[in-house]
């Protein structure tokens, strides 16, 4: 059985509704989906999704799990990986991590993502707080054949090595300074100072 898994904090501008709403909207009953991280006491916002889960008559599919302290293994057990959240992420790194293991994502067409995921290459970019384009997207990466699984994920995880280990993103800080320090140079000669 097919799993699709969000992990992040319930809080919700993480995305879980929307997930939720699309899971609905997809009209399967063949998967499972996993919502991993802790409510850190927001205990309403939990019984929220609960209460909406039942009201969508898609209990059966759906996991809550709390905190995991090993987060490749729960990559590793997930078909799918989605980042949902209706609020850009500086960097998002559910997006990266989850290509780093050679899983297809799904995520907003905001924050960092656009930069994380090569949409159709690596996963699926869709419009925020979007259930039925999110939905539509889950449908595609969920219809993979064993060989385009394979092959995305060769993909994602060397786009991932290129570009996302810590090494590259310190070398290309400290080129973004070396950038900002050059035109101060120049701003300061040109002003004689």
């Amino acid at each position: 059985m097919p799993v699709v898994m969000l992990p992040g904090r319930l809080t919700r501008w993480k995305g879980q509704l929307v997930l939720i709403e699309a899971l609905a909207r997809l009209g399967r009953s063949d998967i499972r989906c996993v919502l991993v991280g802790s409510d850190q006491g927001r205990t309403g916002y939990r019984d929220e999704l609960e209460t909406r889960i039942q009201a969508l008559g898609i209990g059966e599919m759906m996991r809550l799990v709390d905190h995991c302290a090993d987060m490749p293994a729960a990559y590793m057990l997930a078909d799918v990986v989605v980042s949902a959240s209706t609020d850009p992420e500086a960097f998002g790194r559910v997006v990266a991590e989850a290509q780093a293991m050679g899983r297809p994502v799904v995520a907003p067409r905001h924050g960092a993502a656009p930069e994380i995921v090569r949409s159709g290459e690596t996963g699926w970019l869709v419009p925020p707080n979007d259930p039925q384009a999110l939905a539509s997207a889950l449908d595609q990466a969920l219809k993979l054949d064993a060989g385009q699984r394979d092959a995305l994920a060769y993909t994602a995880t060397e786009h991932v090595r290129r570009h996302f280990t810590r090494d590259s993103m310190c070398a290309a800080t400290i080129e973004v300074y070396r950038e900002v320090l050059a035109e101060h140079e120049v701003a300061r000669w040109k002003s004689g100072r």
